[in-house]
């Protein structure tokens, strides 16, 4: 039996769809399906129920999925381990990040990383989707938060500090902020709600209670031009506003809040030379950029 085959049935039952699996294995739907159709009728087992909505496993398909986590378990340690074998200073990294903190900071970082090591061949992968370094989606992540897998192995890296911010046309416009009121009469752009960023969004309501949200987004970038067209006010990191010239930052009541970042890697991986050697040097660039990310 083919482990490739149940590793994609596994991935259909968990993404739900054959378009879901597919971008999740990295290949095309007609090949999953290709293959799902040809494994099916090599074993004479039907897995799927095929509808309009979508495929749903059949009694049998459920009744192997614990089976095949198992297995997939076990071939992603044995990729784990073969990865994490003392190679030196060459092989892949696969680094995730999320949104402007990818693009801002873990770039240059990566990037003069590579000049120094050219046999490691670097990737970035910036995305609102949190990685399962488990299952080698990725080799080490820079979030906000915390990490939920017991086999991670996270430490403290970064304090990222934010403010409020405004364009000189909101503000002629509007006024500035009145907090003793609530801010009546302002608007505001609001993130999309995930946990690494309920301090932002709990942040702006307690200084901004009346203020009226007209459009929330899932990233900063977004909410930087948004709020350089001069519609509203924005939270937004320091390090990436403070010296632009088209935005203002606001005094608030309050002291602007601070979000941790953290890096994770899988216990398997960590002691990889490249992978030690990496996050070393990332660690050591950032706590030089620390006044930056966080001015006081």
């Amino acid at each position: 039996m083919d482990w490739d085959d149940l590793r994609i049935a596994l991935a259909v039952v968990r993404h739900g769809s054959l378009s879901a699996a597919a971008r999740a294995l990295g290949t095309t739907q007609p090949t999953v399906s290709r293959r799902l159709d040809a494994f099916e009728r090599r074993t004479g087992a039907k897995l799927f129920e095929r509808a309009k909505e979508g495929l749903t496993p059949t009694p049998l398909c459920a009744a192997l999925i614990e089976g095949m986590d198992r297995m997939e378990e076990g071939a992603l340690t044995v990729e784990r381990r073969l990865a994490a074998r003392d190679t030196g200073l060459q092989g892949s990294i696969t680094v995730t990040s999320l949104d402007w903190f990818g693009d801002y900071v873990m770039a240059p970082i990566m990037a003069r990383f590579g000049g120094l090591h050219p046999l490691v061949s670097l990737a970035l992968i910036n995305d609102g989707r949190r990685y399962n370094l488990s299952r080698g989606e990725a080799d080490i992540a820079f979030r906000p938060g915390v990490f939920d897998q017991e086999d991670i192995i996270e430490r403290k890296v970064a304090e990222i500090a934010f403010g409020l911010y405004a364009s000189p046309a909101y503000l002629e416009q509007h006024g500035l902020p009145d907090f003793g009121s609530g801010c009546a009469g302002q608007s505001i752009l609001m993130l999309h709600e995930t946990a690494p960023r309920t301090p932002l969004t709990d942040w702006l309501r307690n200084i901004a209670p009346d203020a009226r949200s007209i459009l929330r987004t899932n990233g900063i970038w977004s909410q930087l031009a948004a709020a350089e067209s001069g519609e509203a006010l924005a939270v937004l990191p320091r390090l990436l506003v403070d010296k632009r010239l088209t935005l203002r930052r606001i005094e608030t009541p309050r002291p602007g809040p601070v979000l941790t970042v953290r890096m994770g890697v899988h216990q398997d991986m960590r002691k990889t030379p490249r992978m030690r050697a990496f996050m070393d040097f990332a660690v050591r660039e950032l706590e030089l950029r620390a006044a930056e990310l966080n001015p006081r």
